[in-house]
């Protein structure tokens, strides 16, 4: 937790302000009972004799001032340390989610669905604990603890020593008492929480399939009982706090009577013997949030614990600051390539070579699994290759800095996210600058020009929360973002997938058209209108089997040969 601690100290005099006025507001509220009830016995024993010689005025107001200072300092540190803690999330919410997008996709992909937003979101709420219910509440007991013993002493030392001695004793060994119990459900809840939450938004998403295949009620179930089991470990943990607090009843009230019979032999001091009972009865009360102060501690461990798996990760990918010098088109070279994604045993590339001449179109086919997208992964430095070098221009690509490789190279990925954003908006993520009219000239020429036609034209929603596109209309919106980006190499994963052998020809023409003095390598499954390329290289198991035009893999009667009588059109 110490990486995370540190964020701490970028508030430290609104943290030890929040500090200042918790044990202000203990001291106010033992002094209030402790007056009162030396107030009361004095009053008492004075009786209506002591009407003219007792001073009941300045007790009064010591009361009265006492009352106000902890309504006041109460307030105070409420508002103090919430508006502390908040800011420290707030710097943590910054802090995590600046390293989250460090991190490169390969990295992110060993997260389940759903756990990044609830270590982003839960995890991070959950370490407010720390200082509201952990440390301050520990800092105020201690400090109450020398305060009260201090103070008492003066009155009489043998009873402050002994309410002193046991109040130490409570916090030191309550709190661990109930800490081995709360551990485990500590992280029971943590780990069910977030469980519960990525099979919540799982069954959400995949609604439609669920109740396709008739296993919604199924997959619902399974949720109540993750649910289940979260409430009934939260209902655990609070019957711990109830033992907890319960405990510390019995323990203040054997004090307060252990007190009683020790102060009996000097009953010729009634009001001090009220006093130093209702200050023992006041003391123990700021050790209320400390014996429960250990139960939610096991759930921030957790919570940090699952924060700093995305905190402590070093991004792997480490651009220069330094652009290089541009130079027209974009080469591309691999050399002696091996590859293999985490998780995975086997090797993804094997001694792979390739190079792609500036102005070269290039189109990539092969099994599935054979490497084909991982290319198109490391040319964009998605991911890193274990050996091997990635040039383009000549120029190693860690050496080139990140803007300039984006502005460089238009994307297209297989899988194309439409954002719950405007029609203007998915499209100007690939030029922010563009205007309307080039907005509105894309679609024409990827044949969604009647998306915008309609009542909201280019400030339609889309997404999730509005109108739903075909696969086949992703794929185009996914062409119109890299025509707008219009970089000097195009890399297409499956570009006409999902499309119609009509709407196919018709975008395969127009990303030959608007990329004939651009390198393009496409990476794809299907045959159409692959003689119109410059080259085509056929992979097998991570390795170039063959490559050359339409012709010559034709007459070489290979790989691309048997491909070619099996499914071209």
């Amino acid at each position: 937790m110490w990486s995370l601690l540190c964020l701490w100290r970028r508030h430290p005099v609104r943290l030890s302000l929040g500090i200042v006025l918790a044990i202000l507001a203990l001291l106010a509220s033992i002094g209030l009972l402790t007056l009162s009830g030396w107030f009361l016995a004095a009053s008492a024993v004075a009786g209506t004799a002591g009407l003219y010689s007792f001073n009941y005025m300045l007790p009064a107001a010591g009361v009265r001032g006492a009352a106000i200072i902890r309504t006041a300092a109460r307030y105070a540190e409420r508002l103090v340390s919430h508006d502390a803690t908040f800011r420290v999330l707030q710097h943590l919410r910054v802090f995590t989610f600046s390293r989250l997008m460090a991190l490169a996709p390969f990295q992110l992909a060993r997260f389940r669905h759903g756990d990044l937003l609830s270590r982003f979101v839960a995890d991070v709420d959950t370490l407010d604990h720390l200082y509201l219910r952990v440390i301050a509440p520990l800092a105020g007991a201690l400090v109450v603890i020398v305060s009260v013993s201090i103070g008492l002493s003066l009155i009489d030392v043998p009873l402050a020593l002994t309410l002193g001695g046991i109040m130490l004793l409570t916090l030191l060994l309550l709190p661990a008492l109930f800490w081995r119990q709360a551990r485990p459900l500590g992280y029971t809840i943590g780990s069910a929480r977030n469980l519960w939450h990525q099979q919540l938004l799982q069954w959400l998403e995949g609604q439609a399939e669920l109740m396709i295949y008739g296993a919604s009620a199924a997959w619902r179930k399974e949720i109540d009982q993750q649910e289940q089991h979260w409430q009934q470990a939260q209902l655990q943990q609070q019957r711990l706090q109830a033992k907890s607090q319960a405990l510390l009843l019995v323990v203040s009230g054997c004090t307060a009577t252990l007190l009683l019979w020790l102060a009996a032999a000097q009953a010729d001091k009634g009001p001090i013997m009220a006093l130093m009972l209702f200050c023992a009865l006041a003391a123990f009360e700021a050790l209320g949030p400390v014996t429960a102060a250990f139960l939610p501690l096991a759930q921030v461990i957790s919570a940090a614990e699952r924060v700093s798996q995305i905190t402590q990760q070093s991004a792997a990918m480490v651009y220069p600051s330094t652009p290089l010098p541009q130079h027209a088109g974009m080469a591309v070279e691999l050399n002696h390539l091996h590859f293999t994604w985490p998780q995975r045993l086997e090797p993804v590339l094997n001694n792979l070579c390739l190079t792609i001449n500036a102005g070269e179109h290039v189109a990539l086919l092969g099994p599935t699994g054979c490497g084909k997208s991982t290319i198109l992964a490391l040319l964009t430095r998605q991911a890193e290759a274990v050996c091997g070098d990635v040039l383009l221009n000549q120029q190693p690509i860690t050496r080139w800095d990140e803007t300039s490789l984006r502005q460089r190279i238009s994307v297209m990925p297989q899988r194309i996210y439409l954002f719950s954003r405007t029609l203007r908006e998915n499209l100007l993520i690939a030029r922010p600058d563009a205007s309307d009219e080039r907005l509105l000239q894309v679609l024409e020429q990827v044949g969604l020009r009647y998306l915008a036609e309609e009542d909201e034209q280019l400030d339609m929603w889309m997404g999730d929360g509005g109108r739903p596109l075909s696969g086949g209309e992703l794929r185009r919106i996914g062409i119109a973002r890299a025509l707008l980006h219009d970089g000097d190499l195009w890399l297409l994963d499956e570009p006409t997938e999902g499309l119609d052998s009509h709407t196919e020809r018709q975008i395969l023409d127009l990303i030959f058209s608007v990329t004939q003095d651009k390198t393009l390598l496409m990476v794809t499954h299907r045959l159409t209108q692959l003689h119109q390329l410059d080259r085509i290289c056929v992979m097998e198991a991570g390795q170039l089997s063959e490559q050359g035009t339409h012709d010559q893999l034709i007459a070489g009667q290979g790989d691309y040969w048997r491909l070619h009588r099996r499914f071209a059109l």
